[in-house]
C-alpha cells in the first residue's frame, strides 16, 4: 500500500514467534477470501509460525443454530488466539427475531474500540483516471447508533407506526478514538520522514480531520467534537506538529470525492465512519481492495471492508485483496512489520501491473489467479 498503517504505532513491543489466528469466514464470499488470506500468510518466509483455528459465526450459522456469535468462538478468541480474521456477514435488511450482527457483537465483547481503515491508491495502467490519495480513516467502533437500541410504537393520534433509535456518544469512547487518530498521524509522519521530501505523497504537516454534524446534533456530535479536539488541546507539546481541522459529514463526503488528496487522518463516529470509508473505496477501484482492522488495546480482528456479496458467492471470482491486506494489518499489530510489508508490496505489484484482476476491478481473473499472482510476487 502507499504507506504502512499500524507499523509499530499500535504494535506490541515484542513480536510473538508463534501466532495463533482465529479464522471466522462467516457468510458468502467470506468463505473464499479468508482461506485466500491464510494461503498468503502460510507462504511467508522468515516470519512467525502460524497456527489457525476455524471458528463459527454469521447469519447462516444463526439460521442453523439460533446463535450468530457462539460463546465458544468468543472463548477461543479470548483465551487462545493472538488475533483473528473475519470474513463477511449477510445481515438481513429487515428485522429477524433473536438476530444481531456478530461482527458488531464481536467488537463490543472484545472492546475493539476503533476501526482502522486505510484507503490508498496504487498507480496502474488499469486505473488511468484514479486520483492519488493516501488516507487513514479511524472509525469509533462501539457506540453511536450502532448500540442497536431501537423501538417501535403506534402514534395514538394518527394510529400509524413510529420507530425510534437511541444514539450514544460518550466522552470515554470519543477520547479513545481521538487519541488513536492523533497517535497514528504522528506515526505516519515518522514513516514519511524516512523518504526524501520530493518522494513523499503528503508533504505537509500531519493532519487530523474531525468529522461531525454538531450544527444539527449539538449534544451528541457536540460532545464528540469537543472531546476529540481536547486530545490535541490538552496535549499541546505532544501534538504540536499535528494540524487539526473539522469537517461536517455532508461536506466531508463532497470534499472527499472532489479532492481526496486533501486528507491525511480522518476520525469519525461509528455511523459516519462506516459511510465515509465505504465511499472512499470507490476512489481506489472497489471495496474488494480496502482492508480494515478492528483494534483494541489487547486484540485485533482484521476484516475486509466488503460485504458477503451473495450474488458472486461460490463463483470463485471474489477479490481476495482486501482480506489479504487485512491480514497484513493484523501482522503489523502483532509486531511482524516486515512480513506485513512483504504482503503489501506483493499486492501492490499485482495491482500496479494491472493484468490479473477480478471482475470488480474490470478484469476476468479468478480468486485463485489473484492469489497465485500475489504469491509469485512474494
Amino acid at each position: 500500500m502507499a504507506s504502512n498503517i499500524l507499523r509499530r504505532g499500535l504494535a506490541t513491543s515484542a513480536a510473538p514467534s508463534s501466532v495463533k489466528i482465529g479464522l471466522i469466514p462467516a457468510d458468502g464470499i467470506g468463505r473464499e477470501v479468508i482461506p485466500a488470506a491464510r494461503t498468503v500468510l502460510e507462504s511467508l518466509n522468515g516470519g512467525p509460525k502460524f497456527e489457525f483455528v476455524n471458528l463459527d459465526a454469521g447469519f447462516e450459522y444463526f439460521q442453523k443454530t439460533g446463535t450468530a456469535l457462539p460463546q465458544e468462538t468468543l472463548d477461543i478468541l479470548k483465551n487462545e488466539c493472538n488475533g483473528a480474521l473475519f470474513g463477511a456477514v449477510s445481515s438481513p435488511s429487515h428485522k429477524v427475531a433473536g438476530y444481531s450482527s456478530p461482527i458488531v457483537a464481536l467488537r463490543k465483547k472484545l472492546d475493539l474500540y476503533a476501526n482502522v481503515r486505510p484507503v490508498a491508491s496504487v498507480k496502474s495502467p488499469a486505473f488511468p483516471g484514479q486520483r492519488e490519495l493516501d488516507m487513514l480513516i479511524i472509525r469509533e467502533n462501539t457506540e453511536c447508533l450502532y448500540i442497536k437500541s431501537e423501538r417501535q410504537e403506534v402514534d395514538p393520534e394518527t394510529g400509524l407506526k413510529v420507530a425510534w433509535a437511541d444514539r450514544k456518544i460518550t466522552e470515554y469512547a470519543s477520547k479513545r478514538a481521538g487519541v488513536m487518530a492523533f497517535n497514528m498521524a504522528l506515526t505516519r509522519q515518522k514513516l514519511r520522514e524516512q523518504k526524501p521530501l520530493e518522494k513523499r505523497f503528503w508533504k505537509q504537516n500531519p493532519r487530523v480531520t474531525i468529522v461531525h454534524k454538531s450544527n444539527v446534533m449539538s449534544v451528541t456530535d457536540g460532545l464528540w467534537r469537543e472531546t476529540v479536539r481536547a486530545v490535541k488541546e490538552q496535549n499541546p507539546e505532544k501534538y504540536s506538529g499535528v494540524d487539526m481541522e473539522e469537517q461536517l459529514v455532508d461536506s466531508m463526503v463532497y470534499r472527499m470525492f472532489r479532492e481526496p488528496e486533501a486528507f491525511d487522518v480522518v476520525v469519525a463516529p461509528n455511523l459516519y465512519g462506516d459511510i465515509i470509508s465505504d465511499g472512499a473505496a470507490a476512489l481506489v477501484g472497489s471495496l474488494g481492495v480496502v482492508p480494515s482492522a478492528n483494534v483494541g488495546d489487547n486484540f485485533v480482528v482484521g476484516e475486509p471492508v466488503h460485504g458477503s456479496a451473495p450474488d458472486i458467492a461460490g463463483k470463485g471470482i471474489a477479490n481476495p485483496i482486501a482480506a489479504i491486506r487485512s491480514a497484513g494489518l493484523l501482522l503489523e499489530h502483532l509486531g511482524h512489520t516486515q512480513q506485513a510489508l512483504k504482503m503489501y508490496d506483493a499486492v501492490d505489484a499485482v495491482l500496479a501491473e494491472g493484468k490479473i484482476l477480478t471482475p470488480d476491478l474490470g478484469g476476468k481473473s479468478t480468486t485463485t489467479d489473484v492469489v497465485n499472482a500475489i504469491l509469485k510476487n512474494l
